[in-house]
């Protein structure tokens, strides 16, 4: 299952030998707190909540504003959320945090996950707290699907960099959210809030400002049937290493 778009449809096969559960990840770049206030103002009925930068990410620093949880924190939060075994996981949220958790689920080895967009739930909504049985996540860490500052800098020849920011980030503008302008040399642009553009074939390697958005188009590039490794530290650690920068 995923989310239906850019003329591809999924659909979710209900087994009766399987427990749903429903993960609210909304969240709010310029407001951390907005993500919490929307899921207790209204959310799917029996959804847990994970917050993107307490949950799905660890302290912001030298390796970025969202560098990856630890093994042990990530496994605490998917268990307090009820993930674990024989527990299918159907996360929804905007920005890109229902897209982080079913990528950091998959990282750490439970690949029973998918993806909706909140406006295709048709049921209601329901206010305040939910009680949330917790679960035993087990995590089984995986190590291919990332790739870190030092070997990206070293093979940007070799490899199909894609850089999920908007425009005007990419080309380098003047902005709030970057202190140093720019992009990784040689970078495509794959707007996280458009349609997926075709991409050149090769080893690919997606990055954003600080590694959530990225995840979003490793979803879509997932459903089509083509994987990709996720640069965790992105833009966000990227321009505190002196490492080169591309402008246009």
């Amino acid at each position: 299952m995923g989310r239906a778009g850019h003329g591809e449809s999924r659909t979710l096969v209900c087994r009766s030998d399987v427990r749903y559960q429903f993960v609210d990840c909304r969240w709010d770049l310029a407001d951390p707190a907005r993500g919490r206030e929307l899921y207790l103002a209204g959310h799917i009925p029996g959804a847990s909540f994970l917050d993107v930068d307490r949950d799905l990410s660890s302290a912001p620093g030298r390796r970025g504003r969202h560098p990856l949880p630890s093994t042990e924190d990530f496994a605490a939060a998917a268990s307090r959320a009820g993930i674990g075994t024989g527990v299918f996981v159907v996360a929804y949220g905007g920005m890109g945090g229902a897209e982080r958790l079913w990528w950091l689920l998959r990282h750490f080895g439970h690949d029973e996950t998918a993806v909706i967009g909140l406006e295709s739930w048709l049921g209601p909504l329901r206010g305040g707290e939910e009680e949330i049985d917790p679960a035993v996540f087990e995590p089984h860490e995986r190590s291919a699907d990332t790739i870190e500052a030092d070997e990206l800098a070293s093979r940007l020849d070799e490899l199909v960099v894609v850089d999920a920011r908007v425009p005007s980030r990419w080309r380098g503008e003047p902005n709030p959210i970057d202190k140093v302008p720019g992009r990784i040399p040689g970078a495509v642009n794959a707007p996280w809030n458009e349609g997926l553009p075709e991409l050149p074939e090769g080893e690919l390697v997606a990055y954003c400002g600080s590694g959530v958005t990225a995840s979003l188009i490793l979803h879509r590039l997932a459903l089509r049937g083509r994987e990709g490794k996720l640069y965790p530290g992105s833009w966000s650690e990227w321009e505190q290493r002196g490492l080169p920068v591309e402008r246009s």
